[in-house]
């Protein structure tokens, strides 16, 4: 693919590898964020260290925190911004675009409030004159090893088969190698539930149990997310692919994940206010319990697990009885969610 200007909204870790993976491709990459020292460092340092200790980035990637001059003659701009802020860069970059781009994303999270998944906010926000049809940049990836150019598959989803063949050219490499979904919903639930589920894990973790919970968590919370993901309009198949499976097998069982991380600290006694004020960044989990159990009651989708957390995060409930009380639920059919797949349909 020959050359192209992309802006990347969001200097955290996560679009900080994005932005190398696009200069490795010999694209002209902007990196936009709010913090002017950040910036400033990343653009006479052409480090980040608030994410990263040892890496130097390109020199060719350049670092804005005017929108104005990141988007100039841009032919794709990137989302990578914590979903609370989603819908304000949206309708800056909508007051700020003045041509038809690309507009793609790789957050996960879910809209408090509104319930809306991040690719509706970006639709909602930028006018079709103004952009393609979104396309969702997501799976199975810790920024702290895609930085360091280790093999990292995901997925590029859009409705718009053109557009996600664009994206998949746009970023693939000998490292790093996108396929193409048509399934925006199921890749998108998935990216936001998964960080529920990581939360589960990592609680487990600290309270000391071991991999078959571990496990059972991940296959079990994978039926919840399925049962909500069929029923807001997601293909099943989606979640036994990298955006689904995938990205849950990498979240809820990795240090690397600062959702696990959380749980992790919910489990050895720490509380939600204190984690989230140590963790120096967003956790995104934390809010999408909150959507994702509304959710299920709204549409009548059984999710104990997420049910358990939320009661955990936000009714201060035992973590020890909560589990408890999960195991102790009555005896049901492994199978069961398949049934209420089926009937959703």
């Amino acid at each position: 693919m020959a050359q192209k200007k992309i802006a990347v909204l969001g200097p955290g870790s996560w679009g900080t590898a994005l932005s190398q993976v696009l200069n490795d491709n010999q694209h002209d990459v902007r990196i936009w964020g709010n913090n002017p020292e950040q910036i400033a460092e990343l653009n006479e340092k052409h480090t980040n260290s608030l994410y990263f200790d040892d890496i130097i980035l390109d020199h060719k990637i350049k670092a804005y925190d005017d929108l104005s001059l990141a988007l100039k003659d841009v032919d794709a701009v990137l989302f990578v911004v914590p979903t609370s802020v989603t819908r304000l860069v949206a309708k800056q970059v909508a007051d700020t675009l003045d041509h038809k781009v690309i507009i793609m994303h790789a957050s996960k999270g879910l809209e408090q409030g509104t319930h809306e998944r991040i690719s509706t906010i970006l639709e909602e926000e930028i006018p079709e004159t103004l952009r393609s049809e979104i396309v969702v940049v997501s799976g199975p990836s810790h920024a702290e090893e895609t930085i360091v150019r280790d093999l990292t598959l995901i997925t590029a989803a859009s409705k718009n088969h053109e557009t996600a063949k664009y994206v998949q050219a746009l970023f693939s490499n000998d490292y790093f190698r996108l396929y193409t979904n048509d399934d925006v919903i199921g890749v998108e639930t998935a990216a936001a539930l998964k960080n529920v589920i990581a939360v589960g894990a990592g609680a487990l973790h600290g309270l000391g149990f071991g991999d078959n919970a571990k496990a059972a968590i991940i296959t079990r919370g994978l039926a919840e997310i399925t049962r909500l993901g069929v029923a807001m309009g997601a293909n099943p198949m989606t979640y036994i692919g990298l955006s689904g499976v995938g990205d849950l097998i990498v979240t809820g069982t990795s240090i690397h994940s600062r959702n696990w991380r959380a749980g992790d600290a919910l489990g050895r006694g720490e509380k939600i206010e204190d984690i989230q004020k140590n963790m120096g960044m967003v956790i995104e989990g934390v809010s999408t319990t909150k959507v994702a159990y509304e959710l299920s009651k709204m549409l009548d989708i059984d999710m104990p697990i997420v049910s358990a957390i939320y009661s955990v995060i936000y009714e201060g409930a035992d973590i020890k009885d909560s589990i408890i009380q999960l195991m102790r639920r009555e005896g049901r059919p492994e199978n069961e969610y398949i049934v209420e797949i089926k009937g959703k349909n």
